[in-house]
C-alpha cells in the first residue's frame, strides 16, 4: 500500500492556515524515527502538520481539489527527502519549504502546458483575473480569501509568498524561475487587482 493510500487528505479542511504550533515535545524523536522509515512516526508528523500544509497549498492554488493533490505530493516529497533533513531549522519550517516547492513546481508545469497550447513564451498575455466567486452587491465587501483566490496563478503565488509568507523577491524569483523585476511586477499586479476586488 502506498503512502498516499495510507494517509488520504480529508475533505473539508479549513481555508485559514493556523499559526504554526510550537514543536510538540518529542517531535525531534518522531522526526528521527521517521528518518529511520518508521511509518507510524511519520503518520504522527503528518497529522500534526496536515492542516497548515493544506492551507498553504489551497491559498497558493485557490482550488481545494488541487490543493489536496498537492498536499499529498508535498508529504510524499517530504517522506522521500526526510533522510536529508538535518534539523538546522524546525521540522515545520523544512516541511513548509517542501510544500512551497511542490506547489511552485506544479505552477511551472502548468505554465509549460499553457505555452504548448497557446504557442507563446508569454502565457501571461492570455492570463486574465477570473471574476471573484460572486459579484458583491454595491456597498458590500468581498472576502479577502476569495479575492486572493481570484488572482491569476502567478500573481497569486508571488503575493502569497511575499506578503503572506514573508519571502524576499530574490527567493521568489529563484523559485519561480523569473527575474526579480518580474516578481516585483507580479506583486504589484496582485496588489492592484486585490484593491479593485475589495472596493
Amino acid at each position: 500500500m502506498s503512502y498516499a493510500e495510507q494517509f488520504p487528505v480529508p475533505l473539508g479542511l479549513p481555508m485559514s492556515e493556523p499559526l504554526p504550533p510550537p514543536a510538540p515535545p518529542g517531535e525531534a524523536s518522531l522526526v528521527a524515527r521517521a528518518q529511520a522509515r518508521d511509518v507510524a512516526a511519520f503518520e504522527s508528523l503528518y497529522r500534526t502538520h496536515l492542516g497548515r500544509v493544506f492551507a498553504l497549498c489551497r491559498r497558493m492554488t485557490a482550488d481545494p481539489r488541487r490543493a489536496e493533490e498537492l498536499t499529498q505530493r508535498a508529504f510524499l516529497a517530504a517522506w522521500d527527502k526526510l533522510p536529508t533533513f538535518r534539523a538546522e531549522s524546525a521540522f515545520s519550517t523544512w516541511l513548509h519549504r517542501v510544500a512551497v516547492s511542490t506547489v511552485l513546481s506544479d505552477l511551472r508545469a502548468e505554465q509549460r502546458r499553457t505555452r504548448r497550447v497557446f504557442g507563446t513564451d508569454n502565457p501571461a498575455a492570455f492570463e486574465t483575473a477570473p471574476p471573484p466567486a460572486a459579484t458583491p452587491a454595491p456597498g458590500t465587501r468581498l472576502d479577502l480569501e476569495a479575492a486572493i483566490a481570484a488572482l491569476p496563478p502567478q500573481a497569486r503565488a508571488v503575493f502569497v509568498l511575499h506578503d503572506v509568507e514573508g519571502w524576499a523577491h530574490a527567493e521568489i524569483a529563484a523559485d519561480l524561475g523569473v527575474t526579480v523585476g518580474t516578481a516585483k511586477s507580479q506583486l504589484h499586479r496582485a496588489r492592484t487587482l486585490l484593491q479593485q476586488f475589495l472596493r
